[in-house]
């Protein structure tokens, strides 16, 4: 089943411990980004500090509750531009309670080697990610089959990754 407006927000407002996201691609194209990556590569930045949006105040909210929101990106350096500005709201998201992890492999061999993008609500239930070669979603498809081997996608992920602060102060 494909995912989209409501049932997507359902799913992402819906869970009732843990949203987390494997994120594989060097490259993620969304449209209403355009404008603020031109920015970011014109030496525009956020304050952290200072830097408040929806999606952060939501991240203080699911702390709050007891929720937890995290993610690991796969990467290999050098980052991509877009990357570079990813990582930028990933600090602020980092210290809005977003558990981001980063797992670099670019001096060995990657262990989620085929692994797809995907979103996995409360380990019971997966949401696959699809993008087209540049990096633009295509659609968000309701995986039906036992979780299992995304839980253990995870397991990996978090084992083999490091915080985004430490990874940042060994690669900044």
């Amino acid at each position: 089943m494909l995912l989209d407006g409501d049932a997507w927000k359902a799913r992402m407002q819906g869970f009732t411990r843990e949203a987390w996201r494997l994120e594989t691609l060097p490259v993620y194209r969304s449209p209403g980004e355009d404008g603020d990556i031109r920015d970011f590569l014109a030496g525009e930045r956020l304050d952290p500090d200072t830097y408040s949006s929806a999606y952060t105040d939501g991240l203080r909210k699911l702390t709050a509750e007891g929720k937890s929101k995290g993610r690991v990106h796969v990467v290999t350096r050098p980052l991509t531009d877009y990357l570079r500005f990813e990582f930028m709201y990933y600090d602020v998201h980092s210290r809005a309670g977003d558990d981001i992890r980063i797992l670099d492999v670019t001096d060995r061999p990657n262990p989620l080697e085929g692994a797809p993008d995907f979103w996995m609500f409360d380990r019971a239930e997966v949401v696959l990610m699809h993008y087209a070669e540049d990096g633009t979603q295509t659609s968000r498809e309701l995986y039906d089959g036992d979780p299992a081997p995304y839980v253990e996608y995870q397991r990996i992920a978090l084992s083999e990754s490091v915080p985004f602060a430490a990874w940042v102060k060994a690669h900044g």
